[in-house]
């Protein structure tokens, strides 16, 4: 751990005090909620950027996929690129290109400018919410890491409830560009808070490479953990992305209802991830498996009482709830899973949870399309849901004979200059 000399970032092993360790994570978490509002703001502003810049609404549209894709492919890309880059410094340049990018669709002149700034503020997206995991692991004590690892992400999570909302309604009111400029003023202030705050971590990309970075890929566990990522997550999107017409259509309530709706699953997703990174310090695999179960049980259970306004209301709480019990840990998951290239496994988790995203909403249009109903995203992210326990078992299978292979081997050489468990039993396992 650190302490700086001066106000620039540098390393040492003095751990942080509580205090300094919370100052810390509520400068990464800031960067997280500016990502939030330009991840989602986007959504609620279509029909405004469409008038505006003479384009169709779907067109418009393809601002959504075009910032996905610029996460799934930069948080990869970003992450190699800058695998020499001290953690801490890293992360200063990541959330100033998040705010570039918001800066240059806040001035954009017209659609295509506009596309390209949406690929543009989507590329640093995973690879900041990867360093900055890795960054709040490493600060913290044992027994709290998972903990501060969902307090970062909090910050996306608060975002949704309370910053699209309010940046959506101010670009409602003064135009959609207000939108992305609170991105570039909250870029900014996170930038200066983790210069004068964020301490460099120990061992933080000094000995990294891109061959060691790219050696998490030749790991089982990690291309599990993405799976899990990728399909179990998008049974939550398969019932989010419509819940503009699940609302009016099948809830019965009126339209002006849905930003209630979104507002609850926000406060939903933030009481998820509070509770989630404390049953993550517990075990990983069982908070993956209480989280799973919970969606598949809540989706299923909404697909049958979403007609009933107060019940479907209740079900999206919970089902927002349990779908936050996948974040922290499968971040930290990814982290142990690859313990000698963390930072790669980290920053590949938001490319799954973006994967995940699209996943979900293409399904669910699909069966939308094949005249289901608007219950049959429900269903089907009740499908992925437990597809996504599939996997969790996999992995925990393949889990439990590397522990055996570990143990036998050091009993046959009498324990002696053997490592006392292998990278992946890093993963805590409850019982």
């Amino acid at each position: 751990m650190t302490t700086s000399p001066g106000t620039a970032p540098t390393a040492s092993s003095t751990p942080l005090s509580p205090g300094r360790l919370r100052l810390v994570i509520l400068a990464l978490s800031f960067g997280a909620f500016a990502i939030g509002v330009t991840e989602f703001a986007s959504m609620g502003l279509l029909p405004q950027i469409a008038h505006d810049l003479d384009v169709s609404i779907p067109r418009a549209g393809m601002l959504i996929s075009l910032y996905a894709l610029g996460v799934v492919v930069g948080a990869p890309l970003v992450t190699i690129a800058a695998v020499r880059v001290p953690r801490a410094r890293l992360l200063m340049v990541l959330i100033s290109l998040i705010g570039v990018g918001n800066l240059l669709s806040a001035l954009a002149p017209d659609f295509a400018v506009l596309a390209i700034s949406r690929v543009l503020s989507g590329l640093p997206h995973g690879a900041y919410f990867g360093v900055a995991a890795l960054v709040a692991s490493r600060l913290s004590p044992p027994g709290r890491r998972a903990r501060s690892v969902s307090l970062v992400m909090l910050g996306l999570t608060i975002a949704t409830m309370l910053g699209v909302p309010a940046s959506t309604a101010l670009g409602q009111t003064v135009g959609w560009r207000a939108a992305y400029w609170i991105v570039v003023v909250i870029a900014a202030v996170t930038a200066a808070t983790i210069w004068r705050l964020v301490p460099e971590p120990e061992n933080s990309g000094a000995a990294a490479s891109v061959r060691g970075e790219l050696s998490a890929l030749r790991r089982a566990q990690v291309w599990f953990g993405l799976g899990i990522g990728a399909i179990g997550f998008g049974g939550m999107f398969a019932v989010y992305s419509y819940i503009g017409e699940i609302v009016p259509g099948v809830m019965g309530m009126p339209e002006r209802a849905v930003p209630i709706a979104l507002f609850v699953f926000g406060v939903g997703m933030t009481l998820g991830t509070l509770i989630a990174g404390r049953f993550a310090d517990w075990s990983l695999y069982g908070t993956l498996v209480i989280g799973l179960t919970g969606m598949a049980i809540t989706l299923a259970l909404f697909a049958l009482v979403a007609e009933n306004a107060i019940a479907g209301m209740a079900v999206l709480f919970t089902i927002a709830v349990t779908s936050q019990f996948l974040g922290p840990s499968l971040q930290l998951f990814l982290m142990d899973a690859s313990p000698d290239a963390p930072s790669l496994a980290a920053a590949l988790h938001h490319s799954a949870l973006n994967i995940g995203n699209s996943l979900g909403a293409a399904l669910g249009a699909a069966v939308l399309a094949a005249g289901l109903g608007l219950v049959a995203p429900a269903w089907t992210g009740a499908v992925l849901a437990v597809l996504g326990l599939g996997i969790v078992g996999a992995s925990y299978a393949l889990h439990r004979k590397q522990v055996a292979r570990a143990g036998a081997a050091q009993s046959g050489a009498g324990q002696e200059n053997l490592p006392t468990r292998t990278p992946t039993e890093e993963i805590p396992v409850a019982g």
